[in-house]
């Protein structure tokens, strides 16, 4: 790579790490004030709180690293072009092919991290973070209650109410567990009762001491009484992982013929084409006159030009998942849209890559 190549390079890439740091604490921010108003913060503690940030960070990632990039081109093309020094580099014989041949050389490797955070780091994420919210969620997780307080659920026709709790020790006094089935109906009263600390990757389980179970069945003469002096409970809502696409591996995805699996995979192998699509669209936005009402007017314009991919890649998406297109065509007509634009805002491009300056 000679001088001038590093020297472009230094000037996307300067950028391009200010912008992702921003972006992504803006993002964590944002996320922690999320959390601490719900059940998280008090259900796993502040560690795994922190975790479950770093995991939707992770995922949010595939999106800040192509609109990182995007702005970086835009930045750092549009203060070369104010303060001349494009002109200078035409002048010496580096010609605009040649500056977009650099820039795609720059957006190569950041497509690539794209595609590896989409492909395997965001299934993944998403996986661990759909467990941990199952655990702050979970109904019989007893951090989420206070003593001397019926909680139930409408979903699961389960009560519950704790008339004594030490916080610390998770033990309990004084427990009513009443649920509701299609068979029949159930009462638990239990004196004392033990929560096992939660782990992360574990559902919540109770231990009971002490008590007795009253089974009313529909028909009375059904009806018992069992009496135990240790049972535990497990959180029968939460004991089965329900099948996610986001989280399902991406081999798994290429191999299913569902639309909404199909929509999935789709996006994620898309994560690199649009990162180099989205750069070199950017070039096209710095060609302007080196003013700073130009520069002004060129970024509102940059900004409304993503938003309205950002919109359309979505909507391409659920247009695929609803059978609305064709899943040959998936989302693809999109990045074929995108790529007429590239060749018709830069028409050096093509020879960029079949000729030699």
């Amino acid at each position: 790579m000679g001088i001038i190549e590093k020297y472009i390079s230094r000037e996307l890439l300067s950028p391009f790490f200010v912008v992702v740091i921003i972006l992504i604490g803006l993002f964590v921010s944002f996320s922690v004030a999320r959390f601490l108003t719900g059940a998280v913060a008090e259900t796993l503690g502040v560690v795994a709180m922190l975790k479950l940030v770093g995991l939707k960070t992770i995922i949010a990632l595939e999106v800040l690293v192509p609109i990182a990039f995007y702005v970086a081109v835009i930045y750092g093309l549009s203060r070369m072009n104010r303060d001349q020094e494009i002109n200078v580099l035409r002048s010496v014989g580096y010609s605009d092919r040649k500056i977009v041949r650099t820039i795609f050389m720059v957006a190569l490797p950041i497509a690539v991290l794209s595609g590896v955070l989409s492909i395997y780091a965001r299934p993944w994420a998403y996986a661990e973070s759909y467990v941990m919210n199952a655990q702050a969620e979970a109904e019989l997780n007893t951090d989420r209650f206070q003593p001397g307080r019926f909680y139930g659920s409408e979903k699961s026709g389960r009560v519950i109410f704790i008339r004594k709790k030490d916080e610390h020790a998770k033990y309990m006094e004084g427990v009513f567990h009443y649920i509701r089935t299609a068979e029949n109906r159930e009462i638990v009263l239990s004196q004392k009762g033990y929560q096992h600390p939660l782990e992360l990757n574990q559902w919540p389980r109770i231990e009971l001491q002490h008590g007795k179970i009253y089974r009313l069945a529909l028909d009375a003469i059904k009806d018992s009484t069992i009496q135990f002096e240790k049972m535990t409970y497990f959180d029968e809502d939460t004991q089965t992982q329900k099948y996610r696409r986001k989280a399902a591996p991406t081999r798994s995805l290429w191999e299913s013929d569902q639309p909404w699996d199909i929509a999935e995979f789709q996006w994620r192998i898309s994560r690199p084409i649009a990162t180099i699509l989205l750069a070199l669209i950017a070039i096209s936005f710095t060609r302007t006159t080196p003013r700073k009402d130009k520069a002004d007017k060129t970024f509102v314009i940059a900004a409304l030009v993503f938003a309205i991919y950002y919109n359309l890649s979505g909507l391409a998406k659920t247009w695929v998942e609803q059978e609305i297109v064709a899943p040959s065509l998936g989302i693809w007509w999109l990045y074929g849209a995108l790529f007429m634009i590239v060749m018709l805002r830069l028409p050096e491009l093509q020879p960029s890559f079949s000729a030699r300056n």
